[in-house]
């Protein structure tokens, strides 16, 4: 469509409005949005909550359920707790969830090997949800922080470097122990070059060739990430992860993590956080032919909350658009803390 014409009004404010009406006005844009009916018709972005993936914590023990303090409205759950939780989240139709483990600070150690134990309390409730609910979704997290005592997502070295090929047997371990335990979706959120690759080889040889990888592939070393770590106590002992997490001012760098990830075998790929990275969604979107997904991190959410308690916005409305603006970049899914209230606006 040429719009000539209009530019021609933008350079020559003089031209008179019979001009205008007589050759612009033939359009008009606000008559697809004139009404209810008209505006649904004509909606170029869906999302329903076979969309969301709901992150939940899960903490050992009984009887219990903890709200984060920086993260209102999440919880720390056991188990027991956490079953009639889901029951009702699977009827606002969330079929899929993200498990993320808070793990005691005396079974942590610098190799992470409570992450493979046999006794892992989260290996365990990973059986519990699926023979009880066979039919939702089970994604977990596949990177050291939550089981190291360094809080890093690799081995930490003797000089404070983070060991990428050392760490990869590792992250294999915690892959085949989780599938074992019945986990549709691996995450791995390391960041470790070649983890992919290696995760999936390990998964075949042990015939878990049917289990997806969901790799977190543009995952940006971002100051959002504050009420997570909260809530696992994850966070670094020393240091960053700007060494391993990628620079918040690079683009293009997310095609190269991506296409190693393709390569790799990574069935669907993820960015993380989404709200600041819209923009990667979108590239990830329109080079990749696999399911692209976001994580609407816990400080994205968390701001909002704040908002919304102190009255300076109203938590529906913004939550709506937040996770409308991800589907509208790209995503295909999106992982999120709103996800029961959103699925919960959805029934209304």
């Amino acid at each position: 469509m040429k719009l000539r014409f209009f530019k021609k009004i933008i350079k020559e404010p003089s031209l008179n409005l019979h001009r205008i009406n007589r050759y612009s006005m033939n359009i008009r844009p606000r008559r697809n949005r004139k009404s209810i009916a008209i505006r649904a018709m004509v909606e170029e972005t869906k999302i329903g909550s076979e969309h969301l993936i709901y992150p939940i914590f899960l903490k050992d023990g009984k009887n219990i359920k903890e709200e984060i303090s920086s993260l209102p409205n999440n919880f720390r759950w056991s188990i027991d707790q956490l079953i009639p939780e889901v029951e009702k989240c699977m009827e606002l139709g969330i079929m899929t969830y993200d498990l993320f483990p808070a793990v005691e600070e005396h079974l942590k150690d610098k190799t992470a090997t409570y992450s493979y134990a046999d006794e892992n309390f989260y290996l365990h409730a990973i059986r519990t949800l699926k023979e009880t609910f066979p039919e939702i979704v089970l994604m977990s997290d596949v990177a050291l922080d939550p089981y190291s005592s360094d809080g890093h997502d690799g081995l930490v070295g003797l000089d404070g470097r983070i060991l990428n090929d050392e760490t990869l047997p590792i992250l294999n371990k915690m892959s085949i122990a989780q599938a074992q335990a019945g986990i549709d979706i691996i995450g791995p959120s390391d960041m470790m070059d070649g983890r992919v690759g290696s995760i999936r080889e390990a998964l075949d040889l042990n015939g878990y060739t049917d289990v997806s990888i969901m790799s977190y592939t543009a995952k940006y070393a971002s100051a959002f990430y504050g009420p997570f770590r909260d809530a696992l106590n994850s966070a670094p002992k020393s240091g960053d992860k700007k060494t391993y997490q990628m620079n918040p001012a690079n683009k293009r760098e997310a095609l190269i993590e991506a296409e190693l990830d393709f390569l790799e075998g990574a069935d669907m790929m993820m960015v993380k956080p989404a709200l600041c990275y819209l923009d990667i969604i979108q590239l990830l979107k329109d080079n990749f032919n696999i399911p692209i997904t976001a994580y609407n991190v816990s400080g994205e959410c968390a701001m909002v909350y704040a908002a919304a308690e102190k009255g300076w916005l109203n938590y529906d409305l913004a939550i709506s658009e937040m996770l409308l603006s991800m589907r509208r970049a790209g995503a295909d899914a999106i992982l999120t803390y709103f996800a029961k209230d959103f699925a919960t606006l959805l029934k209304k």
